[in-house]
């Protein structure tokens, strides 16, 4: 490590030491400083703590106001609930005006103000318990409520809770029906209170602030927020009876005004009257507030005031209506705020998801356009930024580390940074329009150490241009989706995020469809999709494990197959030595391609002597073949044609490897078998490996070629990763390019059916050499041989590879067979397996246990993915 990565740290740890230290004393300084005794407010009383549904053996206080009220006042009694965070003092401008004619009583709620401060719910519906002990305590039979902000929620519980102790309800910018609270969904917002009560409590407890940071009204807001449920406030307006009246300014910022709007709706009973004040006009409008109030209490009292039973028919049957999810309000305010962030962090997620779930939210009027927009731009433009300064930064070795290993591969950002060579930075802008090429191209900008101030240029530029258009695109096309059924009710976000996806894949078709090049990478996916040849294990092999296991209930074993070839551990299941194999068919000498295994325990030096040695001990020159010795569909396999990739092929590899002759000529796949009874085995399968080439026309680039040739285009992906450093070169007239020298089907080699080639020498020479392989029974052999009528002599062939039991009759990927006869041979394959594998056990072979193959399953994939941590030789820094 440098003297500099040393010093810092060292620093770091003393940092942290200083940081942990001052907290402990900050802590034992709190702990033994003397209880606060808070004092304050008129009156006080205890009553009972509350815990949901339950009274507790447990004393809080509760102090309140009375605005010289006297306690036997026979006046009427109005009783003022405060919001969250507040106190009964938050009164005090209306309170006075109204002590003239009502006997008032404003507590300052559990967990707030002069009252007890710590208590086990901070919830309203707890409120609402306090609240009616409390008037049970002042003898208090029957009160109005005046309800502010969270005193709105307190008040609607206290009605559902003891509705003969309500004479009426003033909502005073409250809150009420869920879905008008913040994102309208409990969930999300419940999901909201809790990080906003985790930072509190950090702050209360991670600070050393020594006791004097104020955080006790912060966490009684948090929590009380975190402990209530506004689900049930429909509920109970749809069934309050008694008379009602909501205030409300048309310009709260923190109960919007739709939601009074749709109080009014479902409570037909109510008067509502819109102010042109914001949420707090109660702090500083008592005057315009009090007449409204004393109107409303006196003809509550005097029995004119409407009730649900008097209330206008009309009204009461659009109150039994529905929720229109087209009355929900913009998010403003606070709100908006958090939605800002929210957007900003889901960018770095995924930047067309989270601006396409925007635009869908635009189109629900839930945020305007301009105010998403900008929200977009400046996550996409944040994240972008990190990605080019983690480029800048870190560099290459940052790839193999989350979190960028998750976003990004070192061959997307390699092809990126010979596109960004080429093109300059003009490509930064192209690859905002691009599928899968922004975030590759914008590290490589970085890793290249592009001009930062050009680069913000650019993007911005690009970014400008791309995010009002996809926003407005996406509000577009989720105008229609956000008018169904679908889109009502609870999980907001959910179905924004469930239509944002749908419109994301929708906007990543059209901008396919918008160029050549994406137009036929849709045509690979396509065939892959169609063509079964192409389908993923998890897709093709459903059919033939179920098949293995009505084998294995036959045979009463599940691992019986293993038994098939006794010489190789598990019958060659996985992750078997192929050099070990080798080996074992050593007495075919001629026959078999040369080879030496290759440790992993010398130095990378080492290594590459030994290689040496053993090319000049067998006269070999490049090209030579290095693989992996227990590797598995041709991964890891090279053709090395110089020193440096051979230096480069050990940098890179950590394990075991095989050093093998380079046999030249056609390749082939050979499936054999013989049952141990019988003297003579059988060809059951033979594979002809062609290998894809495309020819230039003078004027197409090589990744032209590869994507306009029918057959090549299915696997241009891979074929053009193969191809990277080539993909721009123009071929000349009638140049033929080999695309891949591999013969496995998945890494790119074009499989057909053998099974013409097929003759009694052919048969009669494999079986020689696998009957000097004792106790090999059933695999498939891959063979190079100089000529198709040497192979049909069975002459003059070299075997460079042989699998085992898990091996394939390859010749079912030729595209003439079915997917029927895909499964029938390998159902016949596996049948053979079984019955050679019976016949093994009956002579003394013993199967693998399950447990052997899962921790050699375990172990091959520790192994493969120690290998992939491996610095690839194109990948090397400096």
């Amino acid at each position: 490590m440098r003297p500099f990565a040393k010093k810092k740290r060292r620093r770091l740890r003393w940092v942290i030491v200083a940081y942990l230290a001052l907290l402990v004393v900050s802590h034992l300084v709190r702990l033994f400083r003397p209880a606060e005794v808070v004092t304050g407010g008129e009156n006080k009383m205890e009553v009972q703590a509350v815990k949901g549904e339950r009274l507790l053996n447990q004393p809080v206080s509760i102090a309140y106001l009375t605005f010289n009220s006297e306690a036997g006042d026979s006046r009427p009694v109005i009783v003022m609930l405060h919001g969250s965070p507040g106190e009964a003092d938050d009164f005090r401008s209306l309170g006075p005006r109204l002590a003239a004619n009502y006997r008032l009583i404003a507590p300052d709620l559990p967990g707030f103000g002069y009252s007890t401060s710590h208590i086990p719910d901070y919830s309203f519906r707890a409120h609402a318990r306090y609240l009616l002990e409390m008037l049970d305590k002042l003898k208090v039979e029957r009160a109005h409520l005046i309800a502010f902000s969270m005193g709105g929620g307190v008040a609607l519980s206290l009605a559902d809770i003891a509705p003969e102790r309500v004479a009426s309800i003033t909502m005073l910018s409250a809150i009420g029906v869920q879905e008008m609270e913040m994102f309208g969904d409990y969930h999300l917002n419940h999901a909201i209170h809790g990080i906003q009560l985790a930072g509190f409590w950090w702050l209360q407890e991670g600070v050393p602030h020594f006791g004097y940071l104020p955080t006790t009204m912060a966490m009684s807001y948090a929590r009380n927020f975190y402990d209530s449920d506004q689900r049930p406030l429909r509920a109970i307006l749809a069934r309050y009876g008694g008379p009602m009246q909501i205030i409300h300014g048309r310009h709260d910022p923190l109960v919007p005004v739709e939601a009074a709007v749709e109080h009014h709706r479902l409570v037909p009973q109510s008067e509502l009257k819109l102010t042109d004040e914001s949420h707090f006009m109660v702090f500083a409008r008592g005057q315009m507030l009090s007449p409204l109030i004393s109107d409303f209490v006196n003809r509550a009292e005097q029995g004119t005031a409407q009730t649900r039973a008097t209330a206008d028919p009309a009204r009461v049957a659009e109150a039994a209506q529905p929720f229109n999810t087209a009355n929900l309000p913009k998010i403003i305010g606070v709100t908006a705020f958090v939605l800002l962030l929210m957007i900003i962090a889901a960018t770095l997620v995924s930047e067309d998801l989270t601006t396409i779930s925007v635009g869908v939210m635009v189109a629900q009027g839930r945020v305007g356009f301009l105010f998403g927009t900008i929200a977009c731009f400046l996550g996409i433009f944040i994240g972008d930024i990190m990605l080019f300064l983690a480029g800048r930064w870190l560099g290459r070795p940052a790839l193999a580390r989350a979190p960028l290993k998750w976003l990004l591969r070192p061959e997307a950002v390699e092809r990126s940074s010979a596109w960004f060579s080429r093109k300059g930075v003009v490509v930064i802008a192209a690859s905002r329009f691009l599928p899968g090429a922004r975030l590759p191209t914008y590290f490589a900008a970085g890793l290249l150490n592009t001009s930062f101030w050009w680069f913000t240029f650019y993007f911005a530029l690009a970014c400008a241009v791309w995010t009002p258009l996809l926003v407005g695109l996406s509000a577009v096309l989720g105008a229609e989706a956000v008018k169904s059924a679908f889109f009502g009710g609870q999980h907001f976000l959910l179905k924004v995020l469930v239509i944002g996806f749908l419109l994301m894949v929708v906007v990543r078709l059209l901008l396919r469809l918008a160029t050549w090049r994406g137009r036929r990478m849709l045509v690979s996916s396509w065939r892959r999709l169609v063509r079964w040849e192409f389908w993923p294990l998890w897709a093709f092999y459903p059919p033939i494990i179920c098949y293995i296991v009505w084998l294995a209930l036959k045979h009463r074993s599940l691992t019986l197959f293993t038994a098939s070839n006794p010489a190789i551990p598990a019958g060659g299941f996985v992750g078997e030595s192929k050099m070990e194999i080798l080996r074992g068919l050593a007495g075919a000498d001629g026959f078999i391609a040369r080879a030496e295994l290759i440790p992993a325990s010398p130095s990378a030096a080492e290594r590459v002597a030994q290689a040496k040695k053993f090319m000049t001990e067998h006269q070999l020159g490049f090209p030579v073949v290095l693989k992996p010795d227990a590797g598995q569909r041709g991964a890891g396999v090279q053709v090395v044609r110089s020193e440096r990739e051979l230096e480069g092929f050990f940098r890179g590899f950590g394990e075991d490897a095989i050093i093998q002759e380079y046999a030249p000529g056609n390749e082939f796949g050979v499936f054999y078998y013989r049952y141990p009874d019988e003297t003579r085995g059988r060809v059951f399968s033979i594979t002809e490996k062609r290998f894809p080439v495309v020819t230039g026309d003078g004027t197409s680039t090589l990744e032209q070629l590869i994507l306009n040739d029918e057959r090549a285009v299915c696997m241009s992906r891979f074929y053009c990763e193969k191809q990277k450093d080539r993909l721009w070169d123009v071929p000349e007239q009638g140049e033929k390019i080999q695309l891949v020298e591999l013969g496995t089907h998945c890494r790119g080699a074009i499989f057909l059916d053998g099974g013409y080639l097929k003759t009694d020498a052919l048969e009669a020479a494999i079986d020689r050499v696998s009957r000097g392989f004792d106790g090999f029974h059933f695999g498939r052999y891959d063979i190079r041989v100089p000529s198709v009528e040497a192979f049909r002599e069975g002459r003059d062939f070299k075997v460079i590879e042989l699998n085992g039991v898990t091996s394939e009759a390859t010749h079912i990927y030729d595209p003439k067979n079915s997917l029927f006869t895909g499964y029938r041979v390998l159902f016949e394959q596996w049948r053979i397996a079984f019955e050679i594998g019976a016949q093994n056990r009956r002579r003394g072979a013993k199967p693998a246990t399950l447990r052997e193959l899962v921790r050699m399953m375990i172990e091959f994939r520790e192994r493969s993915d120690s290998s992939a941590r491996q610095p690839r030789p194109g990948l090397q820094t400096g």
